[in-house]
């Protein structure tokens, strides 16, 4: 239960569907409530989808490219801090690639948006992906795999959830109230990247003899 715990709330925290919400609002302004549902459902399938295919192909991916988990670690928390550093400046959409011109052009041109932009990158990004390849390196027992997928299991469901109800979050909370949640999120996202970075350190350290 704490591998889940702790699964859960860093996949929540770097993949951010509170700070994703603003953007599905833009892109499906004109959907109906029927439409919004169905992109929201399919978004989070492709999102479960592709985690699933890290965390199970990660490995191979490393051992092909001859890439040690703590360069991955490292690599993959200097990639989820500076997330959290956009989080925490308001330039969690610029840093994911998705500029408010480009949003605004995607309404008009996308016939499909739950595979891209919404699941990748805003969603299913580096990071994300990074983190899972690091769990299956670190943690091999039956029982750890079944925390780490059930945690990725319901962090893709908190995803629909949080989509679906998103015109209802963006009324309730505003965007000040989003803005306010994303930067507090930003800074447990700048912790857990940091946290990689120095279990890789020390990891380091010790097989050097220190």
């Amino acid at each position: 239960m704490e591998l889940f715990i702790l699964s859960f709330g860093a996949l929540f925290s770097i993949m951010n569907p509170l700070g994703t919400v603003p953007i599905f609002v833009g892109l499906t302004q004109n959907n109906s409530k029927k439409e919004r549902a169905g992109i929201a459902f399919w978004t989070s399938f492709n999102v479960l989808i592709i985690l699933l295919f890290s965390f199970f192909t990660g490995k191979y991916l490393l051992s092909f490219f001859g890439i040690s988990l703590n360069s991955l670690k490292i690599a993959g928390g200097l990639i989820i801090a500076t997330s959290g550093f956009a989080l925490l400046t308001g330039k969690f959409t610029e840093h994911k690639g998705m500029k408010k011109s480009r949003v605004k052009d995607d309404i008009h041109t996308r016939s499909e948006i739950s595979l891209t932009p919404l699941a990748i990158p805003m969603l299913a990004g580096p990071g994300t992906i990074s983190l899972l390849i690091a769990y299956n390196q670190e943690y091999t027992s039956m029982i750890d795999c079944i925390s780490i997928l059930g945690s990725v299991v319901v962090s893709s469901f908190s995803i629909y959830l949080s989509l679906k109800s998103s015109h209802y979050i963006v009324k309730m909370l505003g965007a000040s109230g989003i803005n306010a949640l994303s930067r507090i999120i930003g800074f447990i996202v700048i912790a857990i990247g940091i946290e990689l970075i120095v279990v890789a350190v020390l990891s380091i350290l010790k097989l050097a003899g220190f």
